[in-house]
């Protein structure tokens, strides 16, 4: 689900949950356009339409929320009613009687919305165990999140970064490259990729994963800040020492953030043209 979809559904059930549904029906009918996999949508809007006088309505929503989601026991309650409301009771009474007869398989389907809030929390959590270098931990986190969802590739993404911080590179390079294929307009796990080429020593492969970035972004300025700098190690001649020297002229750096360790990029050294002694 993309940002602005999330925020959405964030925003819509903020407002389902105080009652505001003139302020919810608009974001949560946009969450639905969008994504129609989530089954609790569906119920929030089916409960908008009864809560109008529009009980046809509704029930179109319970039904849609039921078929995403069979056991979905509220939106059941709320279609059984909506049937009983119109007249259906033969209908009303075969969902009662799915409700009170039905014995929930322990392996049954987590909602999606559910699913998703699960693997942020595995992910949250993993977040935390790597500020502590607790890669170990860390690791397990993250792959229980994508167990949850295997698709999110910006936990994969993570996960591949955390690999690679473990020393495992094969393994970090395997979860970067799924990522890349499950979205190949992802721009951070190909980025991720070419670091952990690099730190695995492989600085051709690492330069092929930028500059793929490049190709997709050619605004990138890590990207290009990476191959330049890569460029530059394979020229020493172009770095100069300075460690005698107590003060230097720093603008012409090109500072950068490298995988989260600052690092800086220096260019062909040039001497100052001369001042004037007056």
């Amino acid at each position: 689900m993309d940002k602005e979809t999330l925020r959405r559904l964030e925003k819509g059930r903020e407002h389902y949950e105080n009652q505001e549904f003139d302020k919810a029906e608009p974001l949560l009918q946009e969450v639905a356009r969008v994504e129609q996999r989530f089954a609790d949508v569906m119920n929030m809007l089916g409960v908008i339409h009864h809560d109008r006088g529009d009980v046809f309505g509704a029930q179109g929503y319970f039904e849609r929320a039921l078929d995403i989601n069979p056991n979905y026991t509220e939106a059941a309650l709320n279609l059984a009613v909506a049937y009983n409301e119109q007249g259906l009771y033969g209908e009303a009474r075969s969902i009662y009687g799915q409700i009170t007869g039905r014995t929930m398989d322990k392996r049954a389907e987590i909602e999606p919305f559910a699913r998703g809030k699960l693997a942020n929390m595995h992910a949250d959590l993993g977040r935390a165990y790597a500020e502590l270098q607790m890669y170990d931990k860390a690791i397990d986190q993250y792959r229980e999140a994508l167990v949850l969802a295997p698709d999110f590739v910006d936990i994969r993404t993570r996960l591949g970064q955390l690999l690679k911080d473990a020393g495992d590179i094969e393994g970090a390079c395997r979860e970067l490259e799924l990522a890349k294929s499950l979205r190949p307009s992802y721009v951070p796990a190909r980025v991720a990729l070419g670091v952990a080429h690099f730190k695995g020593g492989d600085k051709e492969s690492a330069k092929k994963a930028w500059r793929e970035v490049l190709d997709i972004d050619p605004e990138n300025k890590t990207a290009a800040m990476y191959i330049r700098m890569v460029e530059q190690l394979d020229e020493p001649d172009l770095f100069v020492d300075t460690s005698e020297t107590e003060e230097r002229d720093t603008s012409g750096e090109l500072a950068f953030d490298f995988d989260g360790e600052t690092s800086a990029v220096m260019p062909a050294y040039t001497e100052d043209p001369e001042k004037d002694e007056d």
